[in-house]
């Protein structure tokens, strides 16, 4: 074999082995989470019923932060209103879930901005930060959902405040052998997409309901 022939060679492997240690590798990258501190409020974010508000609820017993805050989704409701179907909404049964686990319901808002996707929730909380207060936000989502949380709240609200990123303890996401379920994988492809194009200046938006 060439001398030339042996560098190919060697770069192919090279490459390979990049791509593959990517491939593996990105289950584990997307989970970013901070170190706890006490905070001004827990926020909760839409989806993933029950894992996040459990968690929610935990760090509120815990102690670290006085109230929990819920966000507000946009659909199913206004599909299933638009059809005189009764729903409602996500943000309820959340705080049912936190009731259960022992936060006061006088200690639960629902933020009155309705959201539809990720960046509208970082929006949401960024504008009920109180000014003057120094104190960061506790955001609870779910593992491979943290780095997005993470990336947006810099890009659009961390002139506001500061966020913890956390995920639920309960979620059951394996970085580490993500591409053995549907489930999983599933996040993985809507994570790294959404971080692209995050990064790309969210090009893309949400469909909106008719």
């Amino acid at each position: 074999m060439s001398r030339r022939r042996k560098l190919l060679a060697v770069c192919a492997a090279i490459a390979l082995f990049v791509l593959l240690a990517g491939f593996f590798g990105v289950g584990r990258w997307l989970v970013i989470e901070d170190p706890l501190e006490k905070a001004q409020s827990i926020v909760v974010l839409s989806g993933s019923l029950p894992v996040r508000a459990v968690e929610g609820a935990k760090l509120y017993r815990q102690g670290y932060a006085p109230e929990v805050w819920l966000t507000r989704g946009v659909e199913p409701a206004a599909s299933m209103k638009a059809m005189s179907i009764p729903y409602v909404g996500e943000d309820f049964y959340n705080l049912r879930v936190l009731v259960h686990e022992g936060v006061p319901p006088e200690a639960i808002r629902v933020l009155s901005t309705p959201i539809v996707n990720t960046a509208d929730e970082m929006n949401a909380i960024g504008a009920e930060i109180r000014p003057g207060n120094n104190l960061p936000v506790i955001i609870v989502t779910t593992k491979a959902h943290t780095r997005r949380v993470h990336t947006l709240w810099h890009k659009l609200a961390g002139t506001r405040g500061r966020a913890i990123v956390r995920g639920a303890s309960r979620d059951s996401f394996d970085g580490a052998h993500w591409w053995r379920n549907s489930t999983d994988a599933l996040d993985v492809v809507r994570e790294v997409l959404g971080l692209l194009n995050a990064w790309a200046g969210l090009l893309l938006h949400p469909a909106r309901a008719a």
